[in-house]
């Protein structure tokens, strides 16, 4: 795999646990004032709003606005129902039984939940150090729930049936490459928050003030352009290993809670943090290669031509190193140093 391309993959990762970590203590206060249904739903409409012009732009230059075939159209649904609709409201339900940093350190639950789904059902291969790094990463957050405590018994069912969701949500948008990732996301936006605000008005119903204005702006930026930089980080990267560098935003969580409190850090968290980076560490350092045999393909997504897989030819010229558009791939044997992109999704013996 290209340097380039594994490193952006990881730097992608990390912005978007950033962005997503920070809208837990965020979120935290503003459920104050809306239902968990309708604050899932302004957050994905955030998202959709924040993406609509990046939607249009990439029409203008030939993206396809909807998956054209069945397998696509029902990675997308699939996504939109567990991740967009379904995993926001169980975590919000979560959120509101516990603390904001109790839910930042149980959304790790989410690492394993992907890596145990992308290899028993979606065929990713995970060699020895990945498998130690998600321990890792699982042990990190460990040593924060033994500061925390147990917030609830139900807090906990809620987050860890949320993780589950997004794990789906993980693996199925991981193999996505009927739309781009911005329009993936934006109908997922636009889908599950309609869905979210329908029933959160139902539900509780509320009257319109400027915290409608704070949540679509959370929305637009710890769900939209977060999930954008997630989905193209899976894509080069894999779900498994991808998640477990977005497992990190339960951390920026904890910061931005204790920013928000005014609590102090704890040695707890400071040996997490330590046991973090070391897992990241093998993560970055797992190697895997084998022959393995590509069928044709035919597909759209970001790509470049110097990654040994994108050696086609355009009918136009093309200036972009890094460009979109509908290509073939032709069957070829090879081996080579890979992770489980778009292109790398066979069977292991």
């Amino acid at each position: 795999m290209n340097t380039g391309i594994r490193s952006m993959g990881f730097i992608k990762a990390l912005g978007a646990a950033a962005l997503f970590g920070a809208a837990t203590p965020c979120a935290k206060l503003l459920l104050e004032g809306f239902g968990e249904n309708l604050l899932a739903g302004l957050l994905y409409c955030g998202a959709a709003l924040a993406l609509f012009p990046f939607v249009i732009k990439e029409r203008r230059r030939g993206a396809d606005l909807f998956p054209s075939d069945y397998k696509n159209r029902r990675r997308l649904f699939g996504a939109i129902l567990f991740g967009g609709i379904l995993g926001p409201v169980l975590a919000l339900l979560g959120l509101s039984l516990a603390s904001a940093t109790s839910v930042s350190l149980w959304l790790n639950l989410e690492t394993p939940a992907t890596a145990i789904l992308a290899v028993l059902i979606f065929r990713e291969h995970l060699g020895r150090l990945s498998w130690l790094a998600n321990l890792g990463v699982c042990a990190a957050g460990t040593l924060l729930v033994i500061q925390e405590g147990w917030a609830g018994t139900w807090a906990l069912a809620f987050i860890a049936a949320a993780a589950f969701c997004w794990g789906l949500d993980n693996n199925l948008t991981a193999g996505q490459d009927g739309v781009t990732p911005v329009v993936g996301t934006f109908w997922k936006g636009a889908v599950a928050g309609l869905v979210n605000l329908c029933i959160g008005f139902i539900l509780k119903p509320s009257s319109l003030d400027f915290t409608w204005g704070y949540a679509l702006i959370l929305g637009g930026l710890s769900y939209g352009l977060s999930i954008v930089w997630y989905i193209e980080s899976a894509q080069n990267i894999g779900a498994a290993r991808s998640q477990m560098v977005f497992a990190t935003a339960p951390f920026f969580g904890v910061a931005g809670a204790l920013l928000m409190t005014g609590e102090t850090l704890t040695l707890w968290q400071i040996a997490a943090g330590f046991v973090l980076a070391g897992s990241l560490i093998l993560l970055w350092l797992d190697q895997h290669s084998h022959e393995h045999q590509h069928e044709f393909l035919e597909h759209e997504h970001k790509h470049r031509h110097d990654d040994g897989h994108h050696q086609h030819e355009h009918e136009t010229s093309c200036d972009e190193a890094v460009h979109t558009h509908r290509h073939i791939h032709l069957p070829v044997v090879h081996t080579h140093t890979h992770w489980p992109d778009l292109h790398h999704h066979h069977r292991h013996k």
